[in-house]
């Protein structure tokens, strides 16, 4: 089996404010879609991804388990230490599977609220393990896939597939590929180096910088 990731198009941005005031950041739009050729040269089934939502729903979404993480990490494995939001829906129209998630306020959260409130845009996109079966040049996803989590990621070679931040009814719009990639990576690595202890202030630090640079 192999770790199987797609990016989503489609997807965008909520800001609700409660009537206490607080502000409450969703995500919201097409998670997964059958029967059509991705950008990967990849395609899954509608029966395939109609039984693996299902058990996706029964098991983490109902139970509060269906978290995902600031961009995708090596592995099928959620990394609590970076989660940044929660699946709170998934239904199925048709071939296109909608959800919607709550970004936490987590220090991955946090930095995905700010992001948000700057206008940035952020891709979002599924992670699976499966088998895939070469058929006419097209990859197809075989019946034993298992959804794992569905994350939030930056992606500047795909600029159409990006998630839209909107805020007190205005929409500001991030151009995403005047970051280049490797400028990203080396603010993963300094992340990845803080200790439990400090980790949401240097977190915090080390998004300002980020933010900065842009």
């Amino acid at each position: 089996m192999k770790l199987i990731t797609e990016t989503i198009e489609n997807v965008k941005a909520l800001v609700e404010s409660s009537e206490t005031g607080q502000k409450n950041y969703f995500i919201e739009g097409i998670m997964m879609q059958a029967e059509t050729v991705n950008r990967n040269g990849r395609r899954y089934s509608v029966n395939i991804l109609e039984n693996e939502c299902k058990r996706y729903l029964k098991e983490y979404v109902n139970k509060k388990r269906a978290l995902g993480e600031l961009n995708h990490p090596s592995g099928p494995t959620v990394n609590l230490d970076r989660v940044s939001h929660m699946i709170v829906e998934l239904n199925q129209d048709g071939n296109n599977f909608y959800g919607k998630a709550k970004v936490l306020d987590t220090p991955m959260g946090k930095i995905v609220k700010s992001l948000i409130d700057e206008g940035a845009l952020l891709g979002v996109s599924s992670r699976g393990m499966g088998s895939l079966k070469k058929v006419n040049e097209i990859n197809e996803v075989q019946s034993d896939f298992t959804l794992s989590a569905i994350d939030i990621v930056s992606d500047p070679s795909a600029p159409q597939a990006f998630v839209n931040g909107i805020l007190e009814g205005k929409e500001w719009v991030w151009d995403n590929g005047l970051l280049k990639e490797q400028e990203i990576e080396k603010f993963h690595k300094e992340i990845k180096k803080i200790s439990a202890k400090d980790y949401e202030n240097k977190a915090l630090e080390i998004f300002e910088r980020f933010m900065r640079g842009i």
